[in-house]
């Protein structure tokens, strides 16, 4: 599964500029690719485009090597998982219900649970450390078990690519590193991820590639150490950022520094 971007462009109705401007990226299976940039840079909107939900002025979102719009959306939701900025829940459903969703596009929301379906909405519930919230009302949730349950819901469609934006909101250190771990393996066992994220080290740190985006363009893309540079990231940012070698993993560590008074 290879999930493309080629050049595109995306202009909102009364927006004036382009909200993308000739973004190109590729996430091969196997891989994650982390997209990062400051509030209003395009990242959502690269996001929604990939997937299909908006449609594009120019250029082309492909899924294996096919426009995204030509695929039956029910034939996307079997091989792309995703997960949206936000989401609200209209009525009461417990968090096994919820994470039960993402079996929908296998067999449909009216058919009976198959040992298949029971297996894998088993396997996300652990890897999202939700078995013991299984029987909860999804409505009382935190913000944070909320965010996970969702993540869980699209491993259990167990797709061949994932996309999610900002999948580590709302959680605290201990579940955004056990999100990105999951989601480290599940690139290394072979699906593709793209990852939306603000937590530039955190990308460092599990991302084998980068894209920086700036004001609906690519600023800057490549491996951790070329994207993360001080220069490009307080020009982008327009904040003063220092950038230093972890002295154990040699891995990019970002810190804004304060201004001068």
């Amino acid at each position: 599964m290879r999930i493309e971007a080629d050049r595109l462009v995306v202009r909102y109705t009364g927006g004036g500029a382009p909200a993308l401007s000739g973004v190109s990226l590729t996430v091969e299976a196997g891989s994650l690719l982390a997209v990062l940039g400051p509030n209003g840079s395009g990242k959502s909107t690269l996001m929604r485009a990939l997937l299909g939900v908006i449609p594009v002025e120019s250029g082309a979102a492909l899924v294996d090597g096919r426009p995204v719009t030509s695929w039956k959306r029910t034939e996307l939701a079997r091989s792309v998982g995703a997960v949206a900025q936000t989401e609200a829940i209209a009525f009461p459903i417990s968090v096994r219900e919820l994470v039960a969703m993402g079996r929908y596009p296998h067999s449909g929301p009216l058919s009976q649970e198959t040992d298949a379906d029971r297996v894998a909405i088993s396997e996300a519930l652990d890897a999202c450390d939700l078995t013991s919230l299984a029987h909860r009302d999804a409505t009382t949730l935190s913000g944070g078990e909320f965010q996970r349950a969702r993540i869980a819901r699209a491993l259990a469609q167990k797709p061949k690519a994932l996309l999610l934006d900002e999948p580590t909101s709302s959680l605290d250190v201990r579940h955004q590193m056990a999100i990105l771990e999951l989601l480290r393996r599940s690139a290394d066992s072979g699906m593709a991820v793209l990852v939306v994220t603000h937590g530039l080290d955190l990308a460092a740190q599990f991302s084998d590639r980068l894209l920086l985006l700036s004001q609906g363009v690519v600023a800057a893309s490549g491996s951790p150490d070329e994207v993360l540079r001080e220069e490009t990231l307080s020009e982008v940012y327009g904040w003063p950022i220092s950038v230093h070698a972890d002295p154990e993993s040699g891995i990019p560590r970002v810190v804004p520094r304060r201004r001068s008074q």
